[in-house]
């Protein structure tokens, strides 16, 4: 693909804190960020406050412009109506920095920025990017009812899908062709959409040495924010199949214990025999010390249409670092890991999910540890983040160079 003449001056704009990563999509802005650097762009970043700003601009080679009305994290109290309020200001200050720095291209990372860089495009005439690594409306199809109204979030999902069209922005990077295949539905143009998935970094999550030793407590794992659409149903009749099945197995969670994760924990210690473990919150760098200890990583997704566009991070860091997996059959999931034997997919059911986790506890470990490397291998190729950012900031080039034509 080629590449533009010269170096060019980039808004990236977020609604997350930009360093440390939080973990799941949070991640990816920091390795884009790098590898647009690298090529010689400059790079600023729009985002929430965070803790030494200064060093991490230094870090970086990057200029912030922290948004600094109310703390705003994943963890924030009243976090949903920030997010809904949040764009107003984020145009606000983008557009305040660009009467002193004239920037090429706008970058938003995520639909929430994605409202304010569209808002903008017709504001600063220059080209904009958007990058969807979820479909962030369409998880809340498994919220309670009162809490996330059917009517409301199919509204809430057009509106997010219609962005690009919306906008008539210039390019759209997708976390994967489920969902590039909706926006394409919606009317954007297939050729301007570019599936880059979701990565990992396969320095952090390194394919363990060994598997744990037999003789021991089986460790059933899972990480992430441990959000509504993480801990369902399904969860909850896969514990119950598990314990059963194998009283002394432990389940471990690893993450900040959210309400979520606490109210699945009250629901499950009514389970018999029921065991398990809660880190807390876990910076990305530690996560994988706690898979590599661990027996079987799960994945227990209530289905949703956000859920079949997602490219689940913790999948891809788990195979990365041998771990044998069991997924609910996720679209854009299965269509990538349907023909790797170190995942098994269960039906979206709680006693379907339990057996595939009682399967890999069963299977002798010599049956499979040949097979893990050659999964970690393969995802390091493809999916570690300097591949994947590579393609994104391609993709990202070659779209500034048509807009200039």
């Amino acid at each position: 693909m080629s590449q533009p003449q010269s170096p060019f001056r980039i808004a990236f704009l977020t609604h997350e804190p930009f360093y440390p990563p939080s973990g799941g999509g949070s991640a990816e802005a920091v390795y884009l960020v790098e590898e647009m650097v690298r090529r010689g762009h400059a790079v600023h970043v729009f985002c929430p406050r965070i803790a030494d700003s200064d060093a991490v601009a230094k870090k970086f080679g990057i200029q912030l412009h922290p948004f600094t009305t109310w703390p705003m994290d994943r963890y924030a109290k009243f976090r949903n109506f920030k997010y809904l309020a949040y764009p107003f200001f984020l145009e606000r200050l983008v557009a305040a920095a660009a009467r002193t720095t004239k920037f090429d291209l706008l970058f938003s990372q995520h639909a929430i920025s994605a409202v304010a860089a569209g808002k903008l495009k017709r504001k600063l005439e220059v080209p904009v990017m958007m990058n969807f690594p979820d479909l962030l409306t369409g998880f809340m199809e498994t919220w309670p009812a009162y809490v996330a109204p059917g009517p409301v979030v199919r509204a809430l999902m057009r509106y997010e899908i219609s962005l690009p069209v919306r906008y008539a922005v210039d390019g759209v990077c997708a976390i994967s062709d489920e969902f590039a295949e909706r926006l394409a539905g919606r009317g954007y143009p297939r050729e301007k959409i570019r599936p880059i998935y979701f990565g990992y970094d396969a320095q952090v999550f390194p394919l363990r040495p060994q598997p744990p030793p037999p003789g021991r407590p089986p460790v059933v794992v899972m990480h992430g924010s441990f959000d509504a659409h993480h801990l369902g149903r399904i969860a909850l009749a896969a514990v119950k199949f598990v314990a059963a099945a194998k009283p002394e197995t432990v389940f471990r969670f690893v993450g900040k214990r959210t309400a979520g994760l606490e109210q699945f924990l009250q629901r499950a210690q009514a389970i018999p025999h029921f065991k398990f473990e809660a880190t807390g919150f876990t910076p990305y760098a530690e996560v994988a010390k706690h898979l590599a200890s661990a027996n079987v990583g799960i994945v227990p997704y209530e289905e949703s249409v956000g859920t079949h566009c997602a490219f689940v991070a913790k999948i891809v860091e788990y195979v990365g670092s041998g771990l044998p997996t069991v997924c609910t059959p996720l679209k854009s999931i299965r269509s990538y890991f349907q023909n790797d034997p170190m995942v098994r997919f269960s039906e979206f059911d709680g006693a379907d999910f339990g057996k595939k986790i009682i399967s890999w506890l069963d299977e002798p470990t010599a049956n499979w540890q040949d097979q893990a490397g050659k999964s970690a291998a393969r995802v390091q190729a493809e999916l570690d983040w300097q591949p994947l950012c590579r393609r994104a900031v391609d993709f990202t080039e070659a779209t500034y160079s048509r807009a200039q034509v």
